[in-house]
């Protein structure tokens, strides 16, 4: 154990000074840190959260140093790890036996605990999120008590527990159900938002990934398509992300008195912007470097009321936020199962805005959130929203399940927060 000073998360938007902190390197210290250390007790991966979830006064939990492949059944492609592992050398550990995550997100920093807990995902109308891959959970509930659910013979369990924003118990290992480890063919191309937004459908369901940026100000999106391949590799064109980031937000500071000549700047670089074309092995494909700090509100809609919704969202921002630079990003999910997820039942488009940490991005997100809520959004767990127990309760057909669920595998609360209590409807 180790006293807390501060702590920040990625964006460092939300902070929080536990009582202390913990990082145990066996089972049998997290059932100790469960059973003794003082409560709220909330786990915390790689801080990418921009949600409190993982704030407390209480103990904050680290499994850093619980990481790594346990087993693997090449036939089955399944693997089991350590919840403390992170994305990036879960790929690499995946790669080495012949696994492959059937999708993934463009962040991989989480650890796989963290982004299961909170519904992290890809993009592709016919691909779930991670928490979809699940086939077995260890997990230690609020008693000290460790419990062992597998998909087979615990199926409603393991839906009521998939998505679990690290309050249904300390998850320490995951089974996965992958794929043989594969190579994509990326694609990526620029053209007016119009048609994107008129050929939304059609487009998204085109390619087995599909997913597109729109920059504020330029009237054109930036679509990117993956789809699997045998061809040979090829560079993977330098990541200029940043670099990006950082002519727009030149342009936004200089241009603040002629929007007009910024949209117009923008739009010219746009359409000189070459298409990539490249094959690559899948873990060189999806995630890309983040190092420009923000904070992120995302939405997951009805995958048809998506080109409306982001109309809205776009023509508000151009209207009333002109010093929103970040680019839009607008992808796809498939429905599942999971009593939590904000995937449960529907076909999804998901919208993520985002506001440079730098700046106060509450006024930007309250504005556009109504926006989000009016064709029925569900917040992504980890980033920004305003709701509570009684809009979730309508969101979710399966909330009062969950939450007596909830009830029985931590009764005396160990892992309930403040925030916690507020989205449970709980004191």
């Amino acid at each position: 154990m180790t006293k807390a000073i501060c702590w920040t998360n990625w964006s460092g938007f939300v902070t929080g000074s536990p009582q202390q902190t913990s990082t145990p390197e066996s089972l049998d210290g997290i059932i100790e840190v469960v059973k003794t250390a003082p409560g709220p007790l909330r786990v915390v991966g790689a801080g990418h959260s921009f949600t409190p979830l993982a704030r407390t006064d209480g103990t904050m939990l680290s499994l850093e140093k619980f990481e790594g492949l346990v087993s693997h059944d090449k036939a089955a492609a399944v693997a089991r790890v350590r919840a403390g592992t992170r994305l990036g050398p879960l790929m690499q550990l995946l790669q080495e036996v012949g696994q492959g995550l059937p999708n993934m997100g463009d962040i991989d920093k989480q650890a796989i605990g963290g982004a299961l807990g909170t519904a992290t995902h890809g993009s592709g109308r016919m691909l779930g999120a991670y928490h979809t891959q699940l086939q077995a959970t260890q997990f230690i509930d609020g008693r000290g008590e460790l419990r062992e659910l597998t998909l087979e013979k615990d199926r409603d369990m393991i839906h009521a527990t998939g998505v679990a924003l690290g309050s249904f118990g300390v998850l320490t290992e995951v089974a996965l159900k992958n794929i043989p480890t594969y190579r994509l063919h990326r694609r990526k191309w620029v053209l007016p938002i119009q048609e994107m937004l008129a050929q939304f459908e059609p487009m998204m369901g085109a390619h087995r990934s599909a997913e597109f940026y729109y920059v504020p100000f330029s009237g054109h999106a930036q679509f990117i398509a993956s789809d699997l391949s045998d061809k040979p590799v090829s560079p993977r064109p330098p990541e200029e992300d940043e670099e990006g980031l950082a002519t727009l937000r030149k342009l936004r500071t200089a241009l603040r008195w002629a929007p007009w000549l910024r949209g117009l700047i923008i739009r010219s670089v746009m359409a000189r912007l070459p298409a990539e074309d490249y094959v690559q092995d899948w873990l060189n494909v999806y995630a890309s470097e983040r190092r420009t700090r923000f904070n992120e509100m995302e939405y997951h809609l009805p995958f048809a009321e998506g080109p409306k919704a982001l109309a809205e969202i776009i023509e508000l921002t151009e209207k009333h936020f002109p010093e929103v630079y970040f680019p839009m990003e607008v992808r796809s999910v498939a429905a599942d199962e999971f009593w939590l997820s904000p995937f449960h039942r529907r076909p999804t488009c998901s919208i993520a805005i985002h506001h440079d940490a730098a700046s106060d991005p509450l006024p930007f997100m309250h504005a556009a959130e109504p926006i989000f809520r009016k064709y029925g959004g569900r917040p992504h767990w980890g980033k920004m929203h305003s709701l509570k127990a009684a809009d979730f309760q309508a969101l979710y057909p399966r909330w009062n399940d969950a939450m007596d669920v909830r009830r029985d595998i931590d009764p005396h609360g160990r892992f309930v927060s403040p925030y916690m209590a507020g989205l449970f409807g709980l004191t």
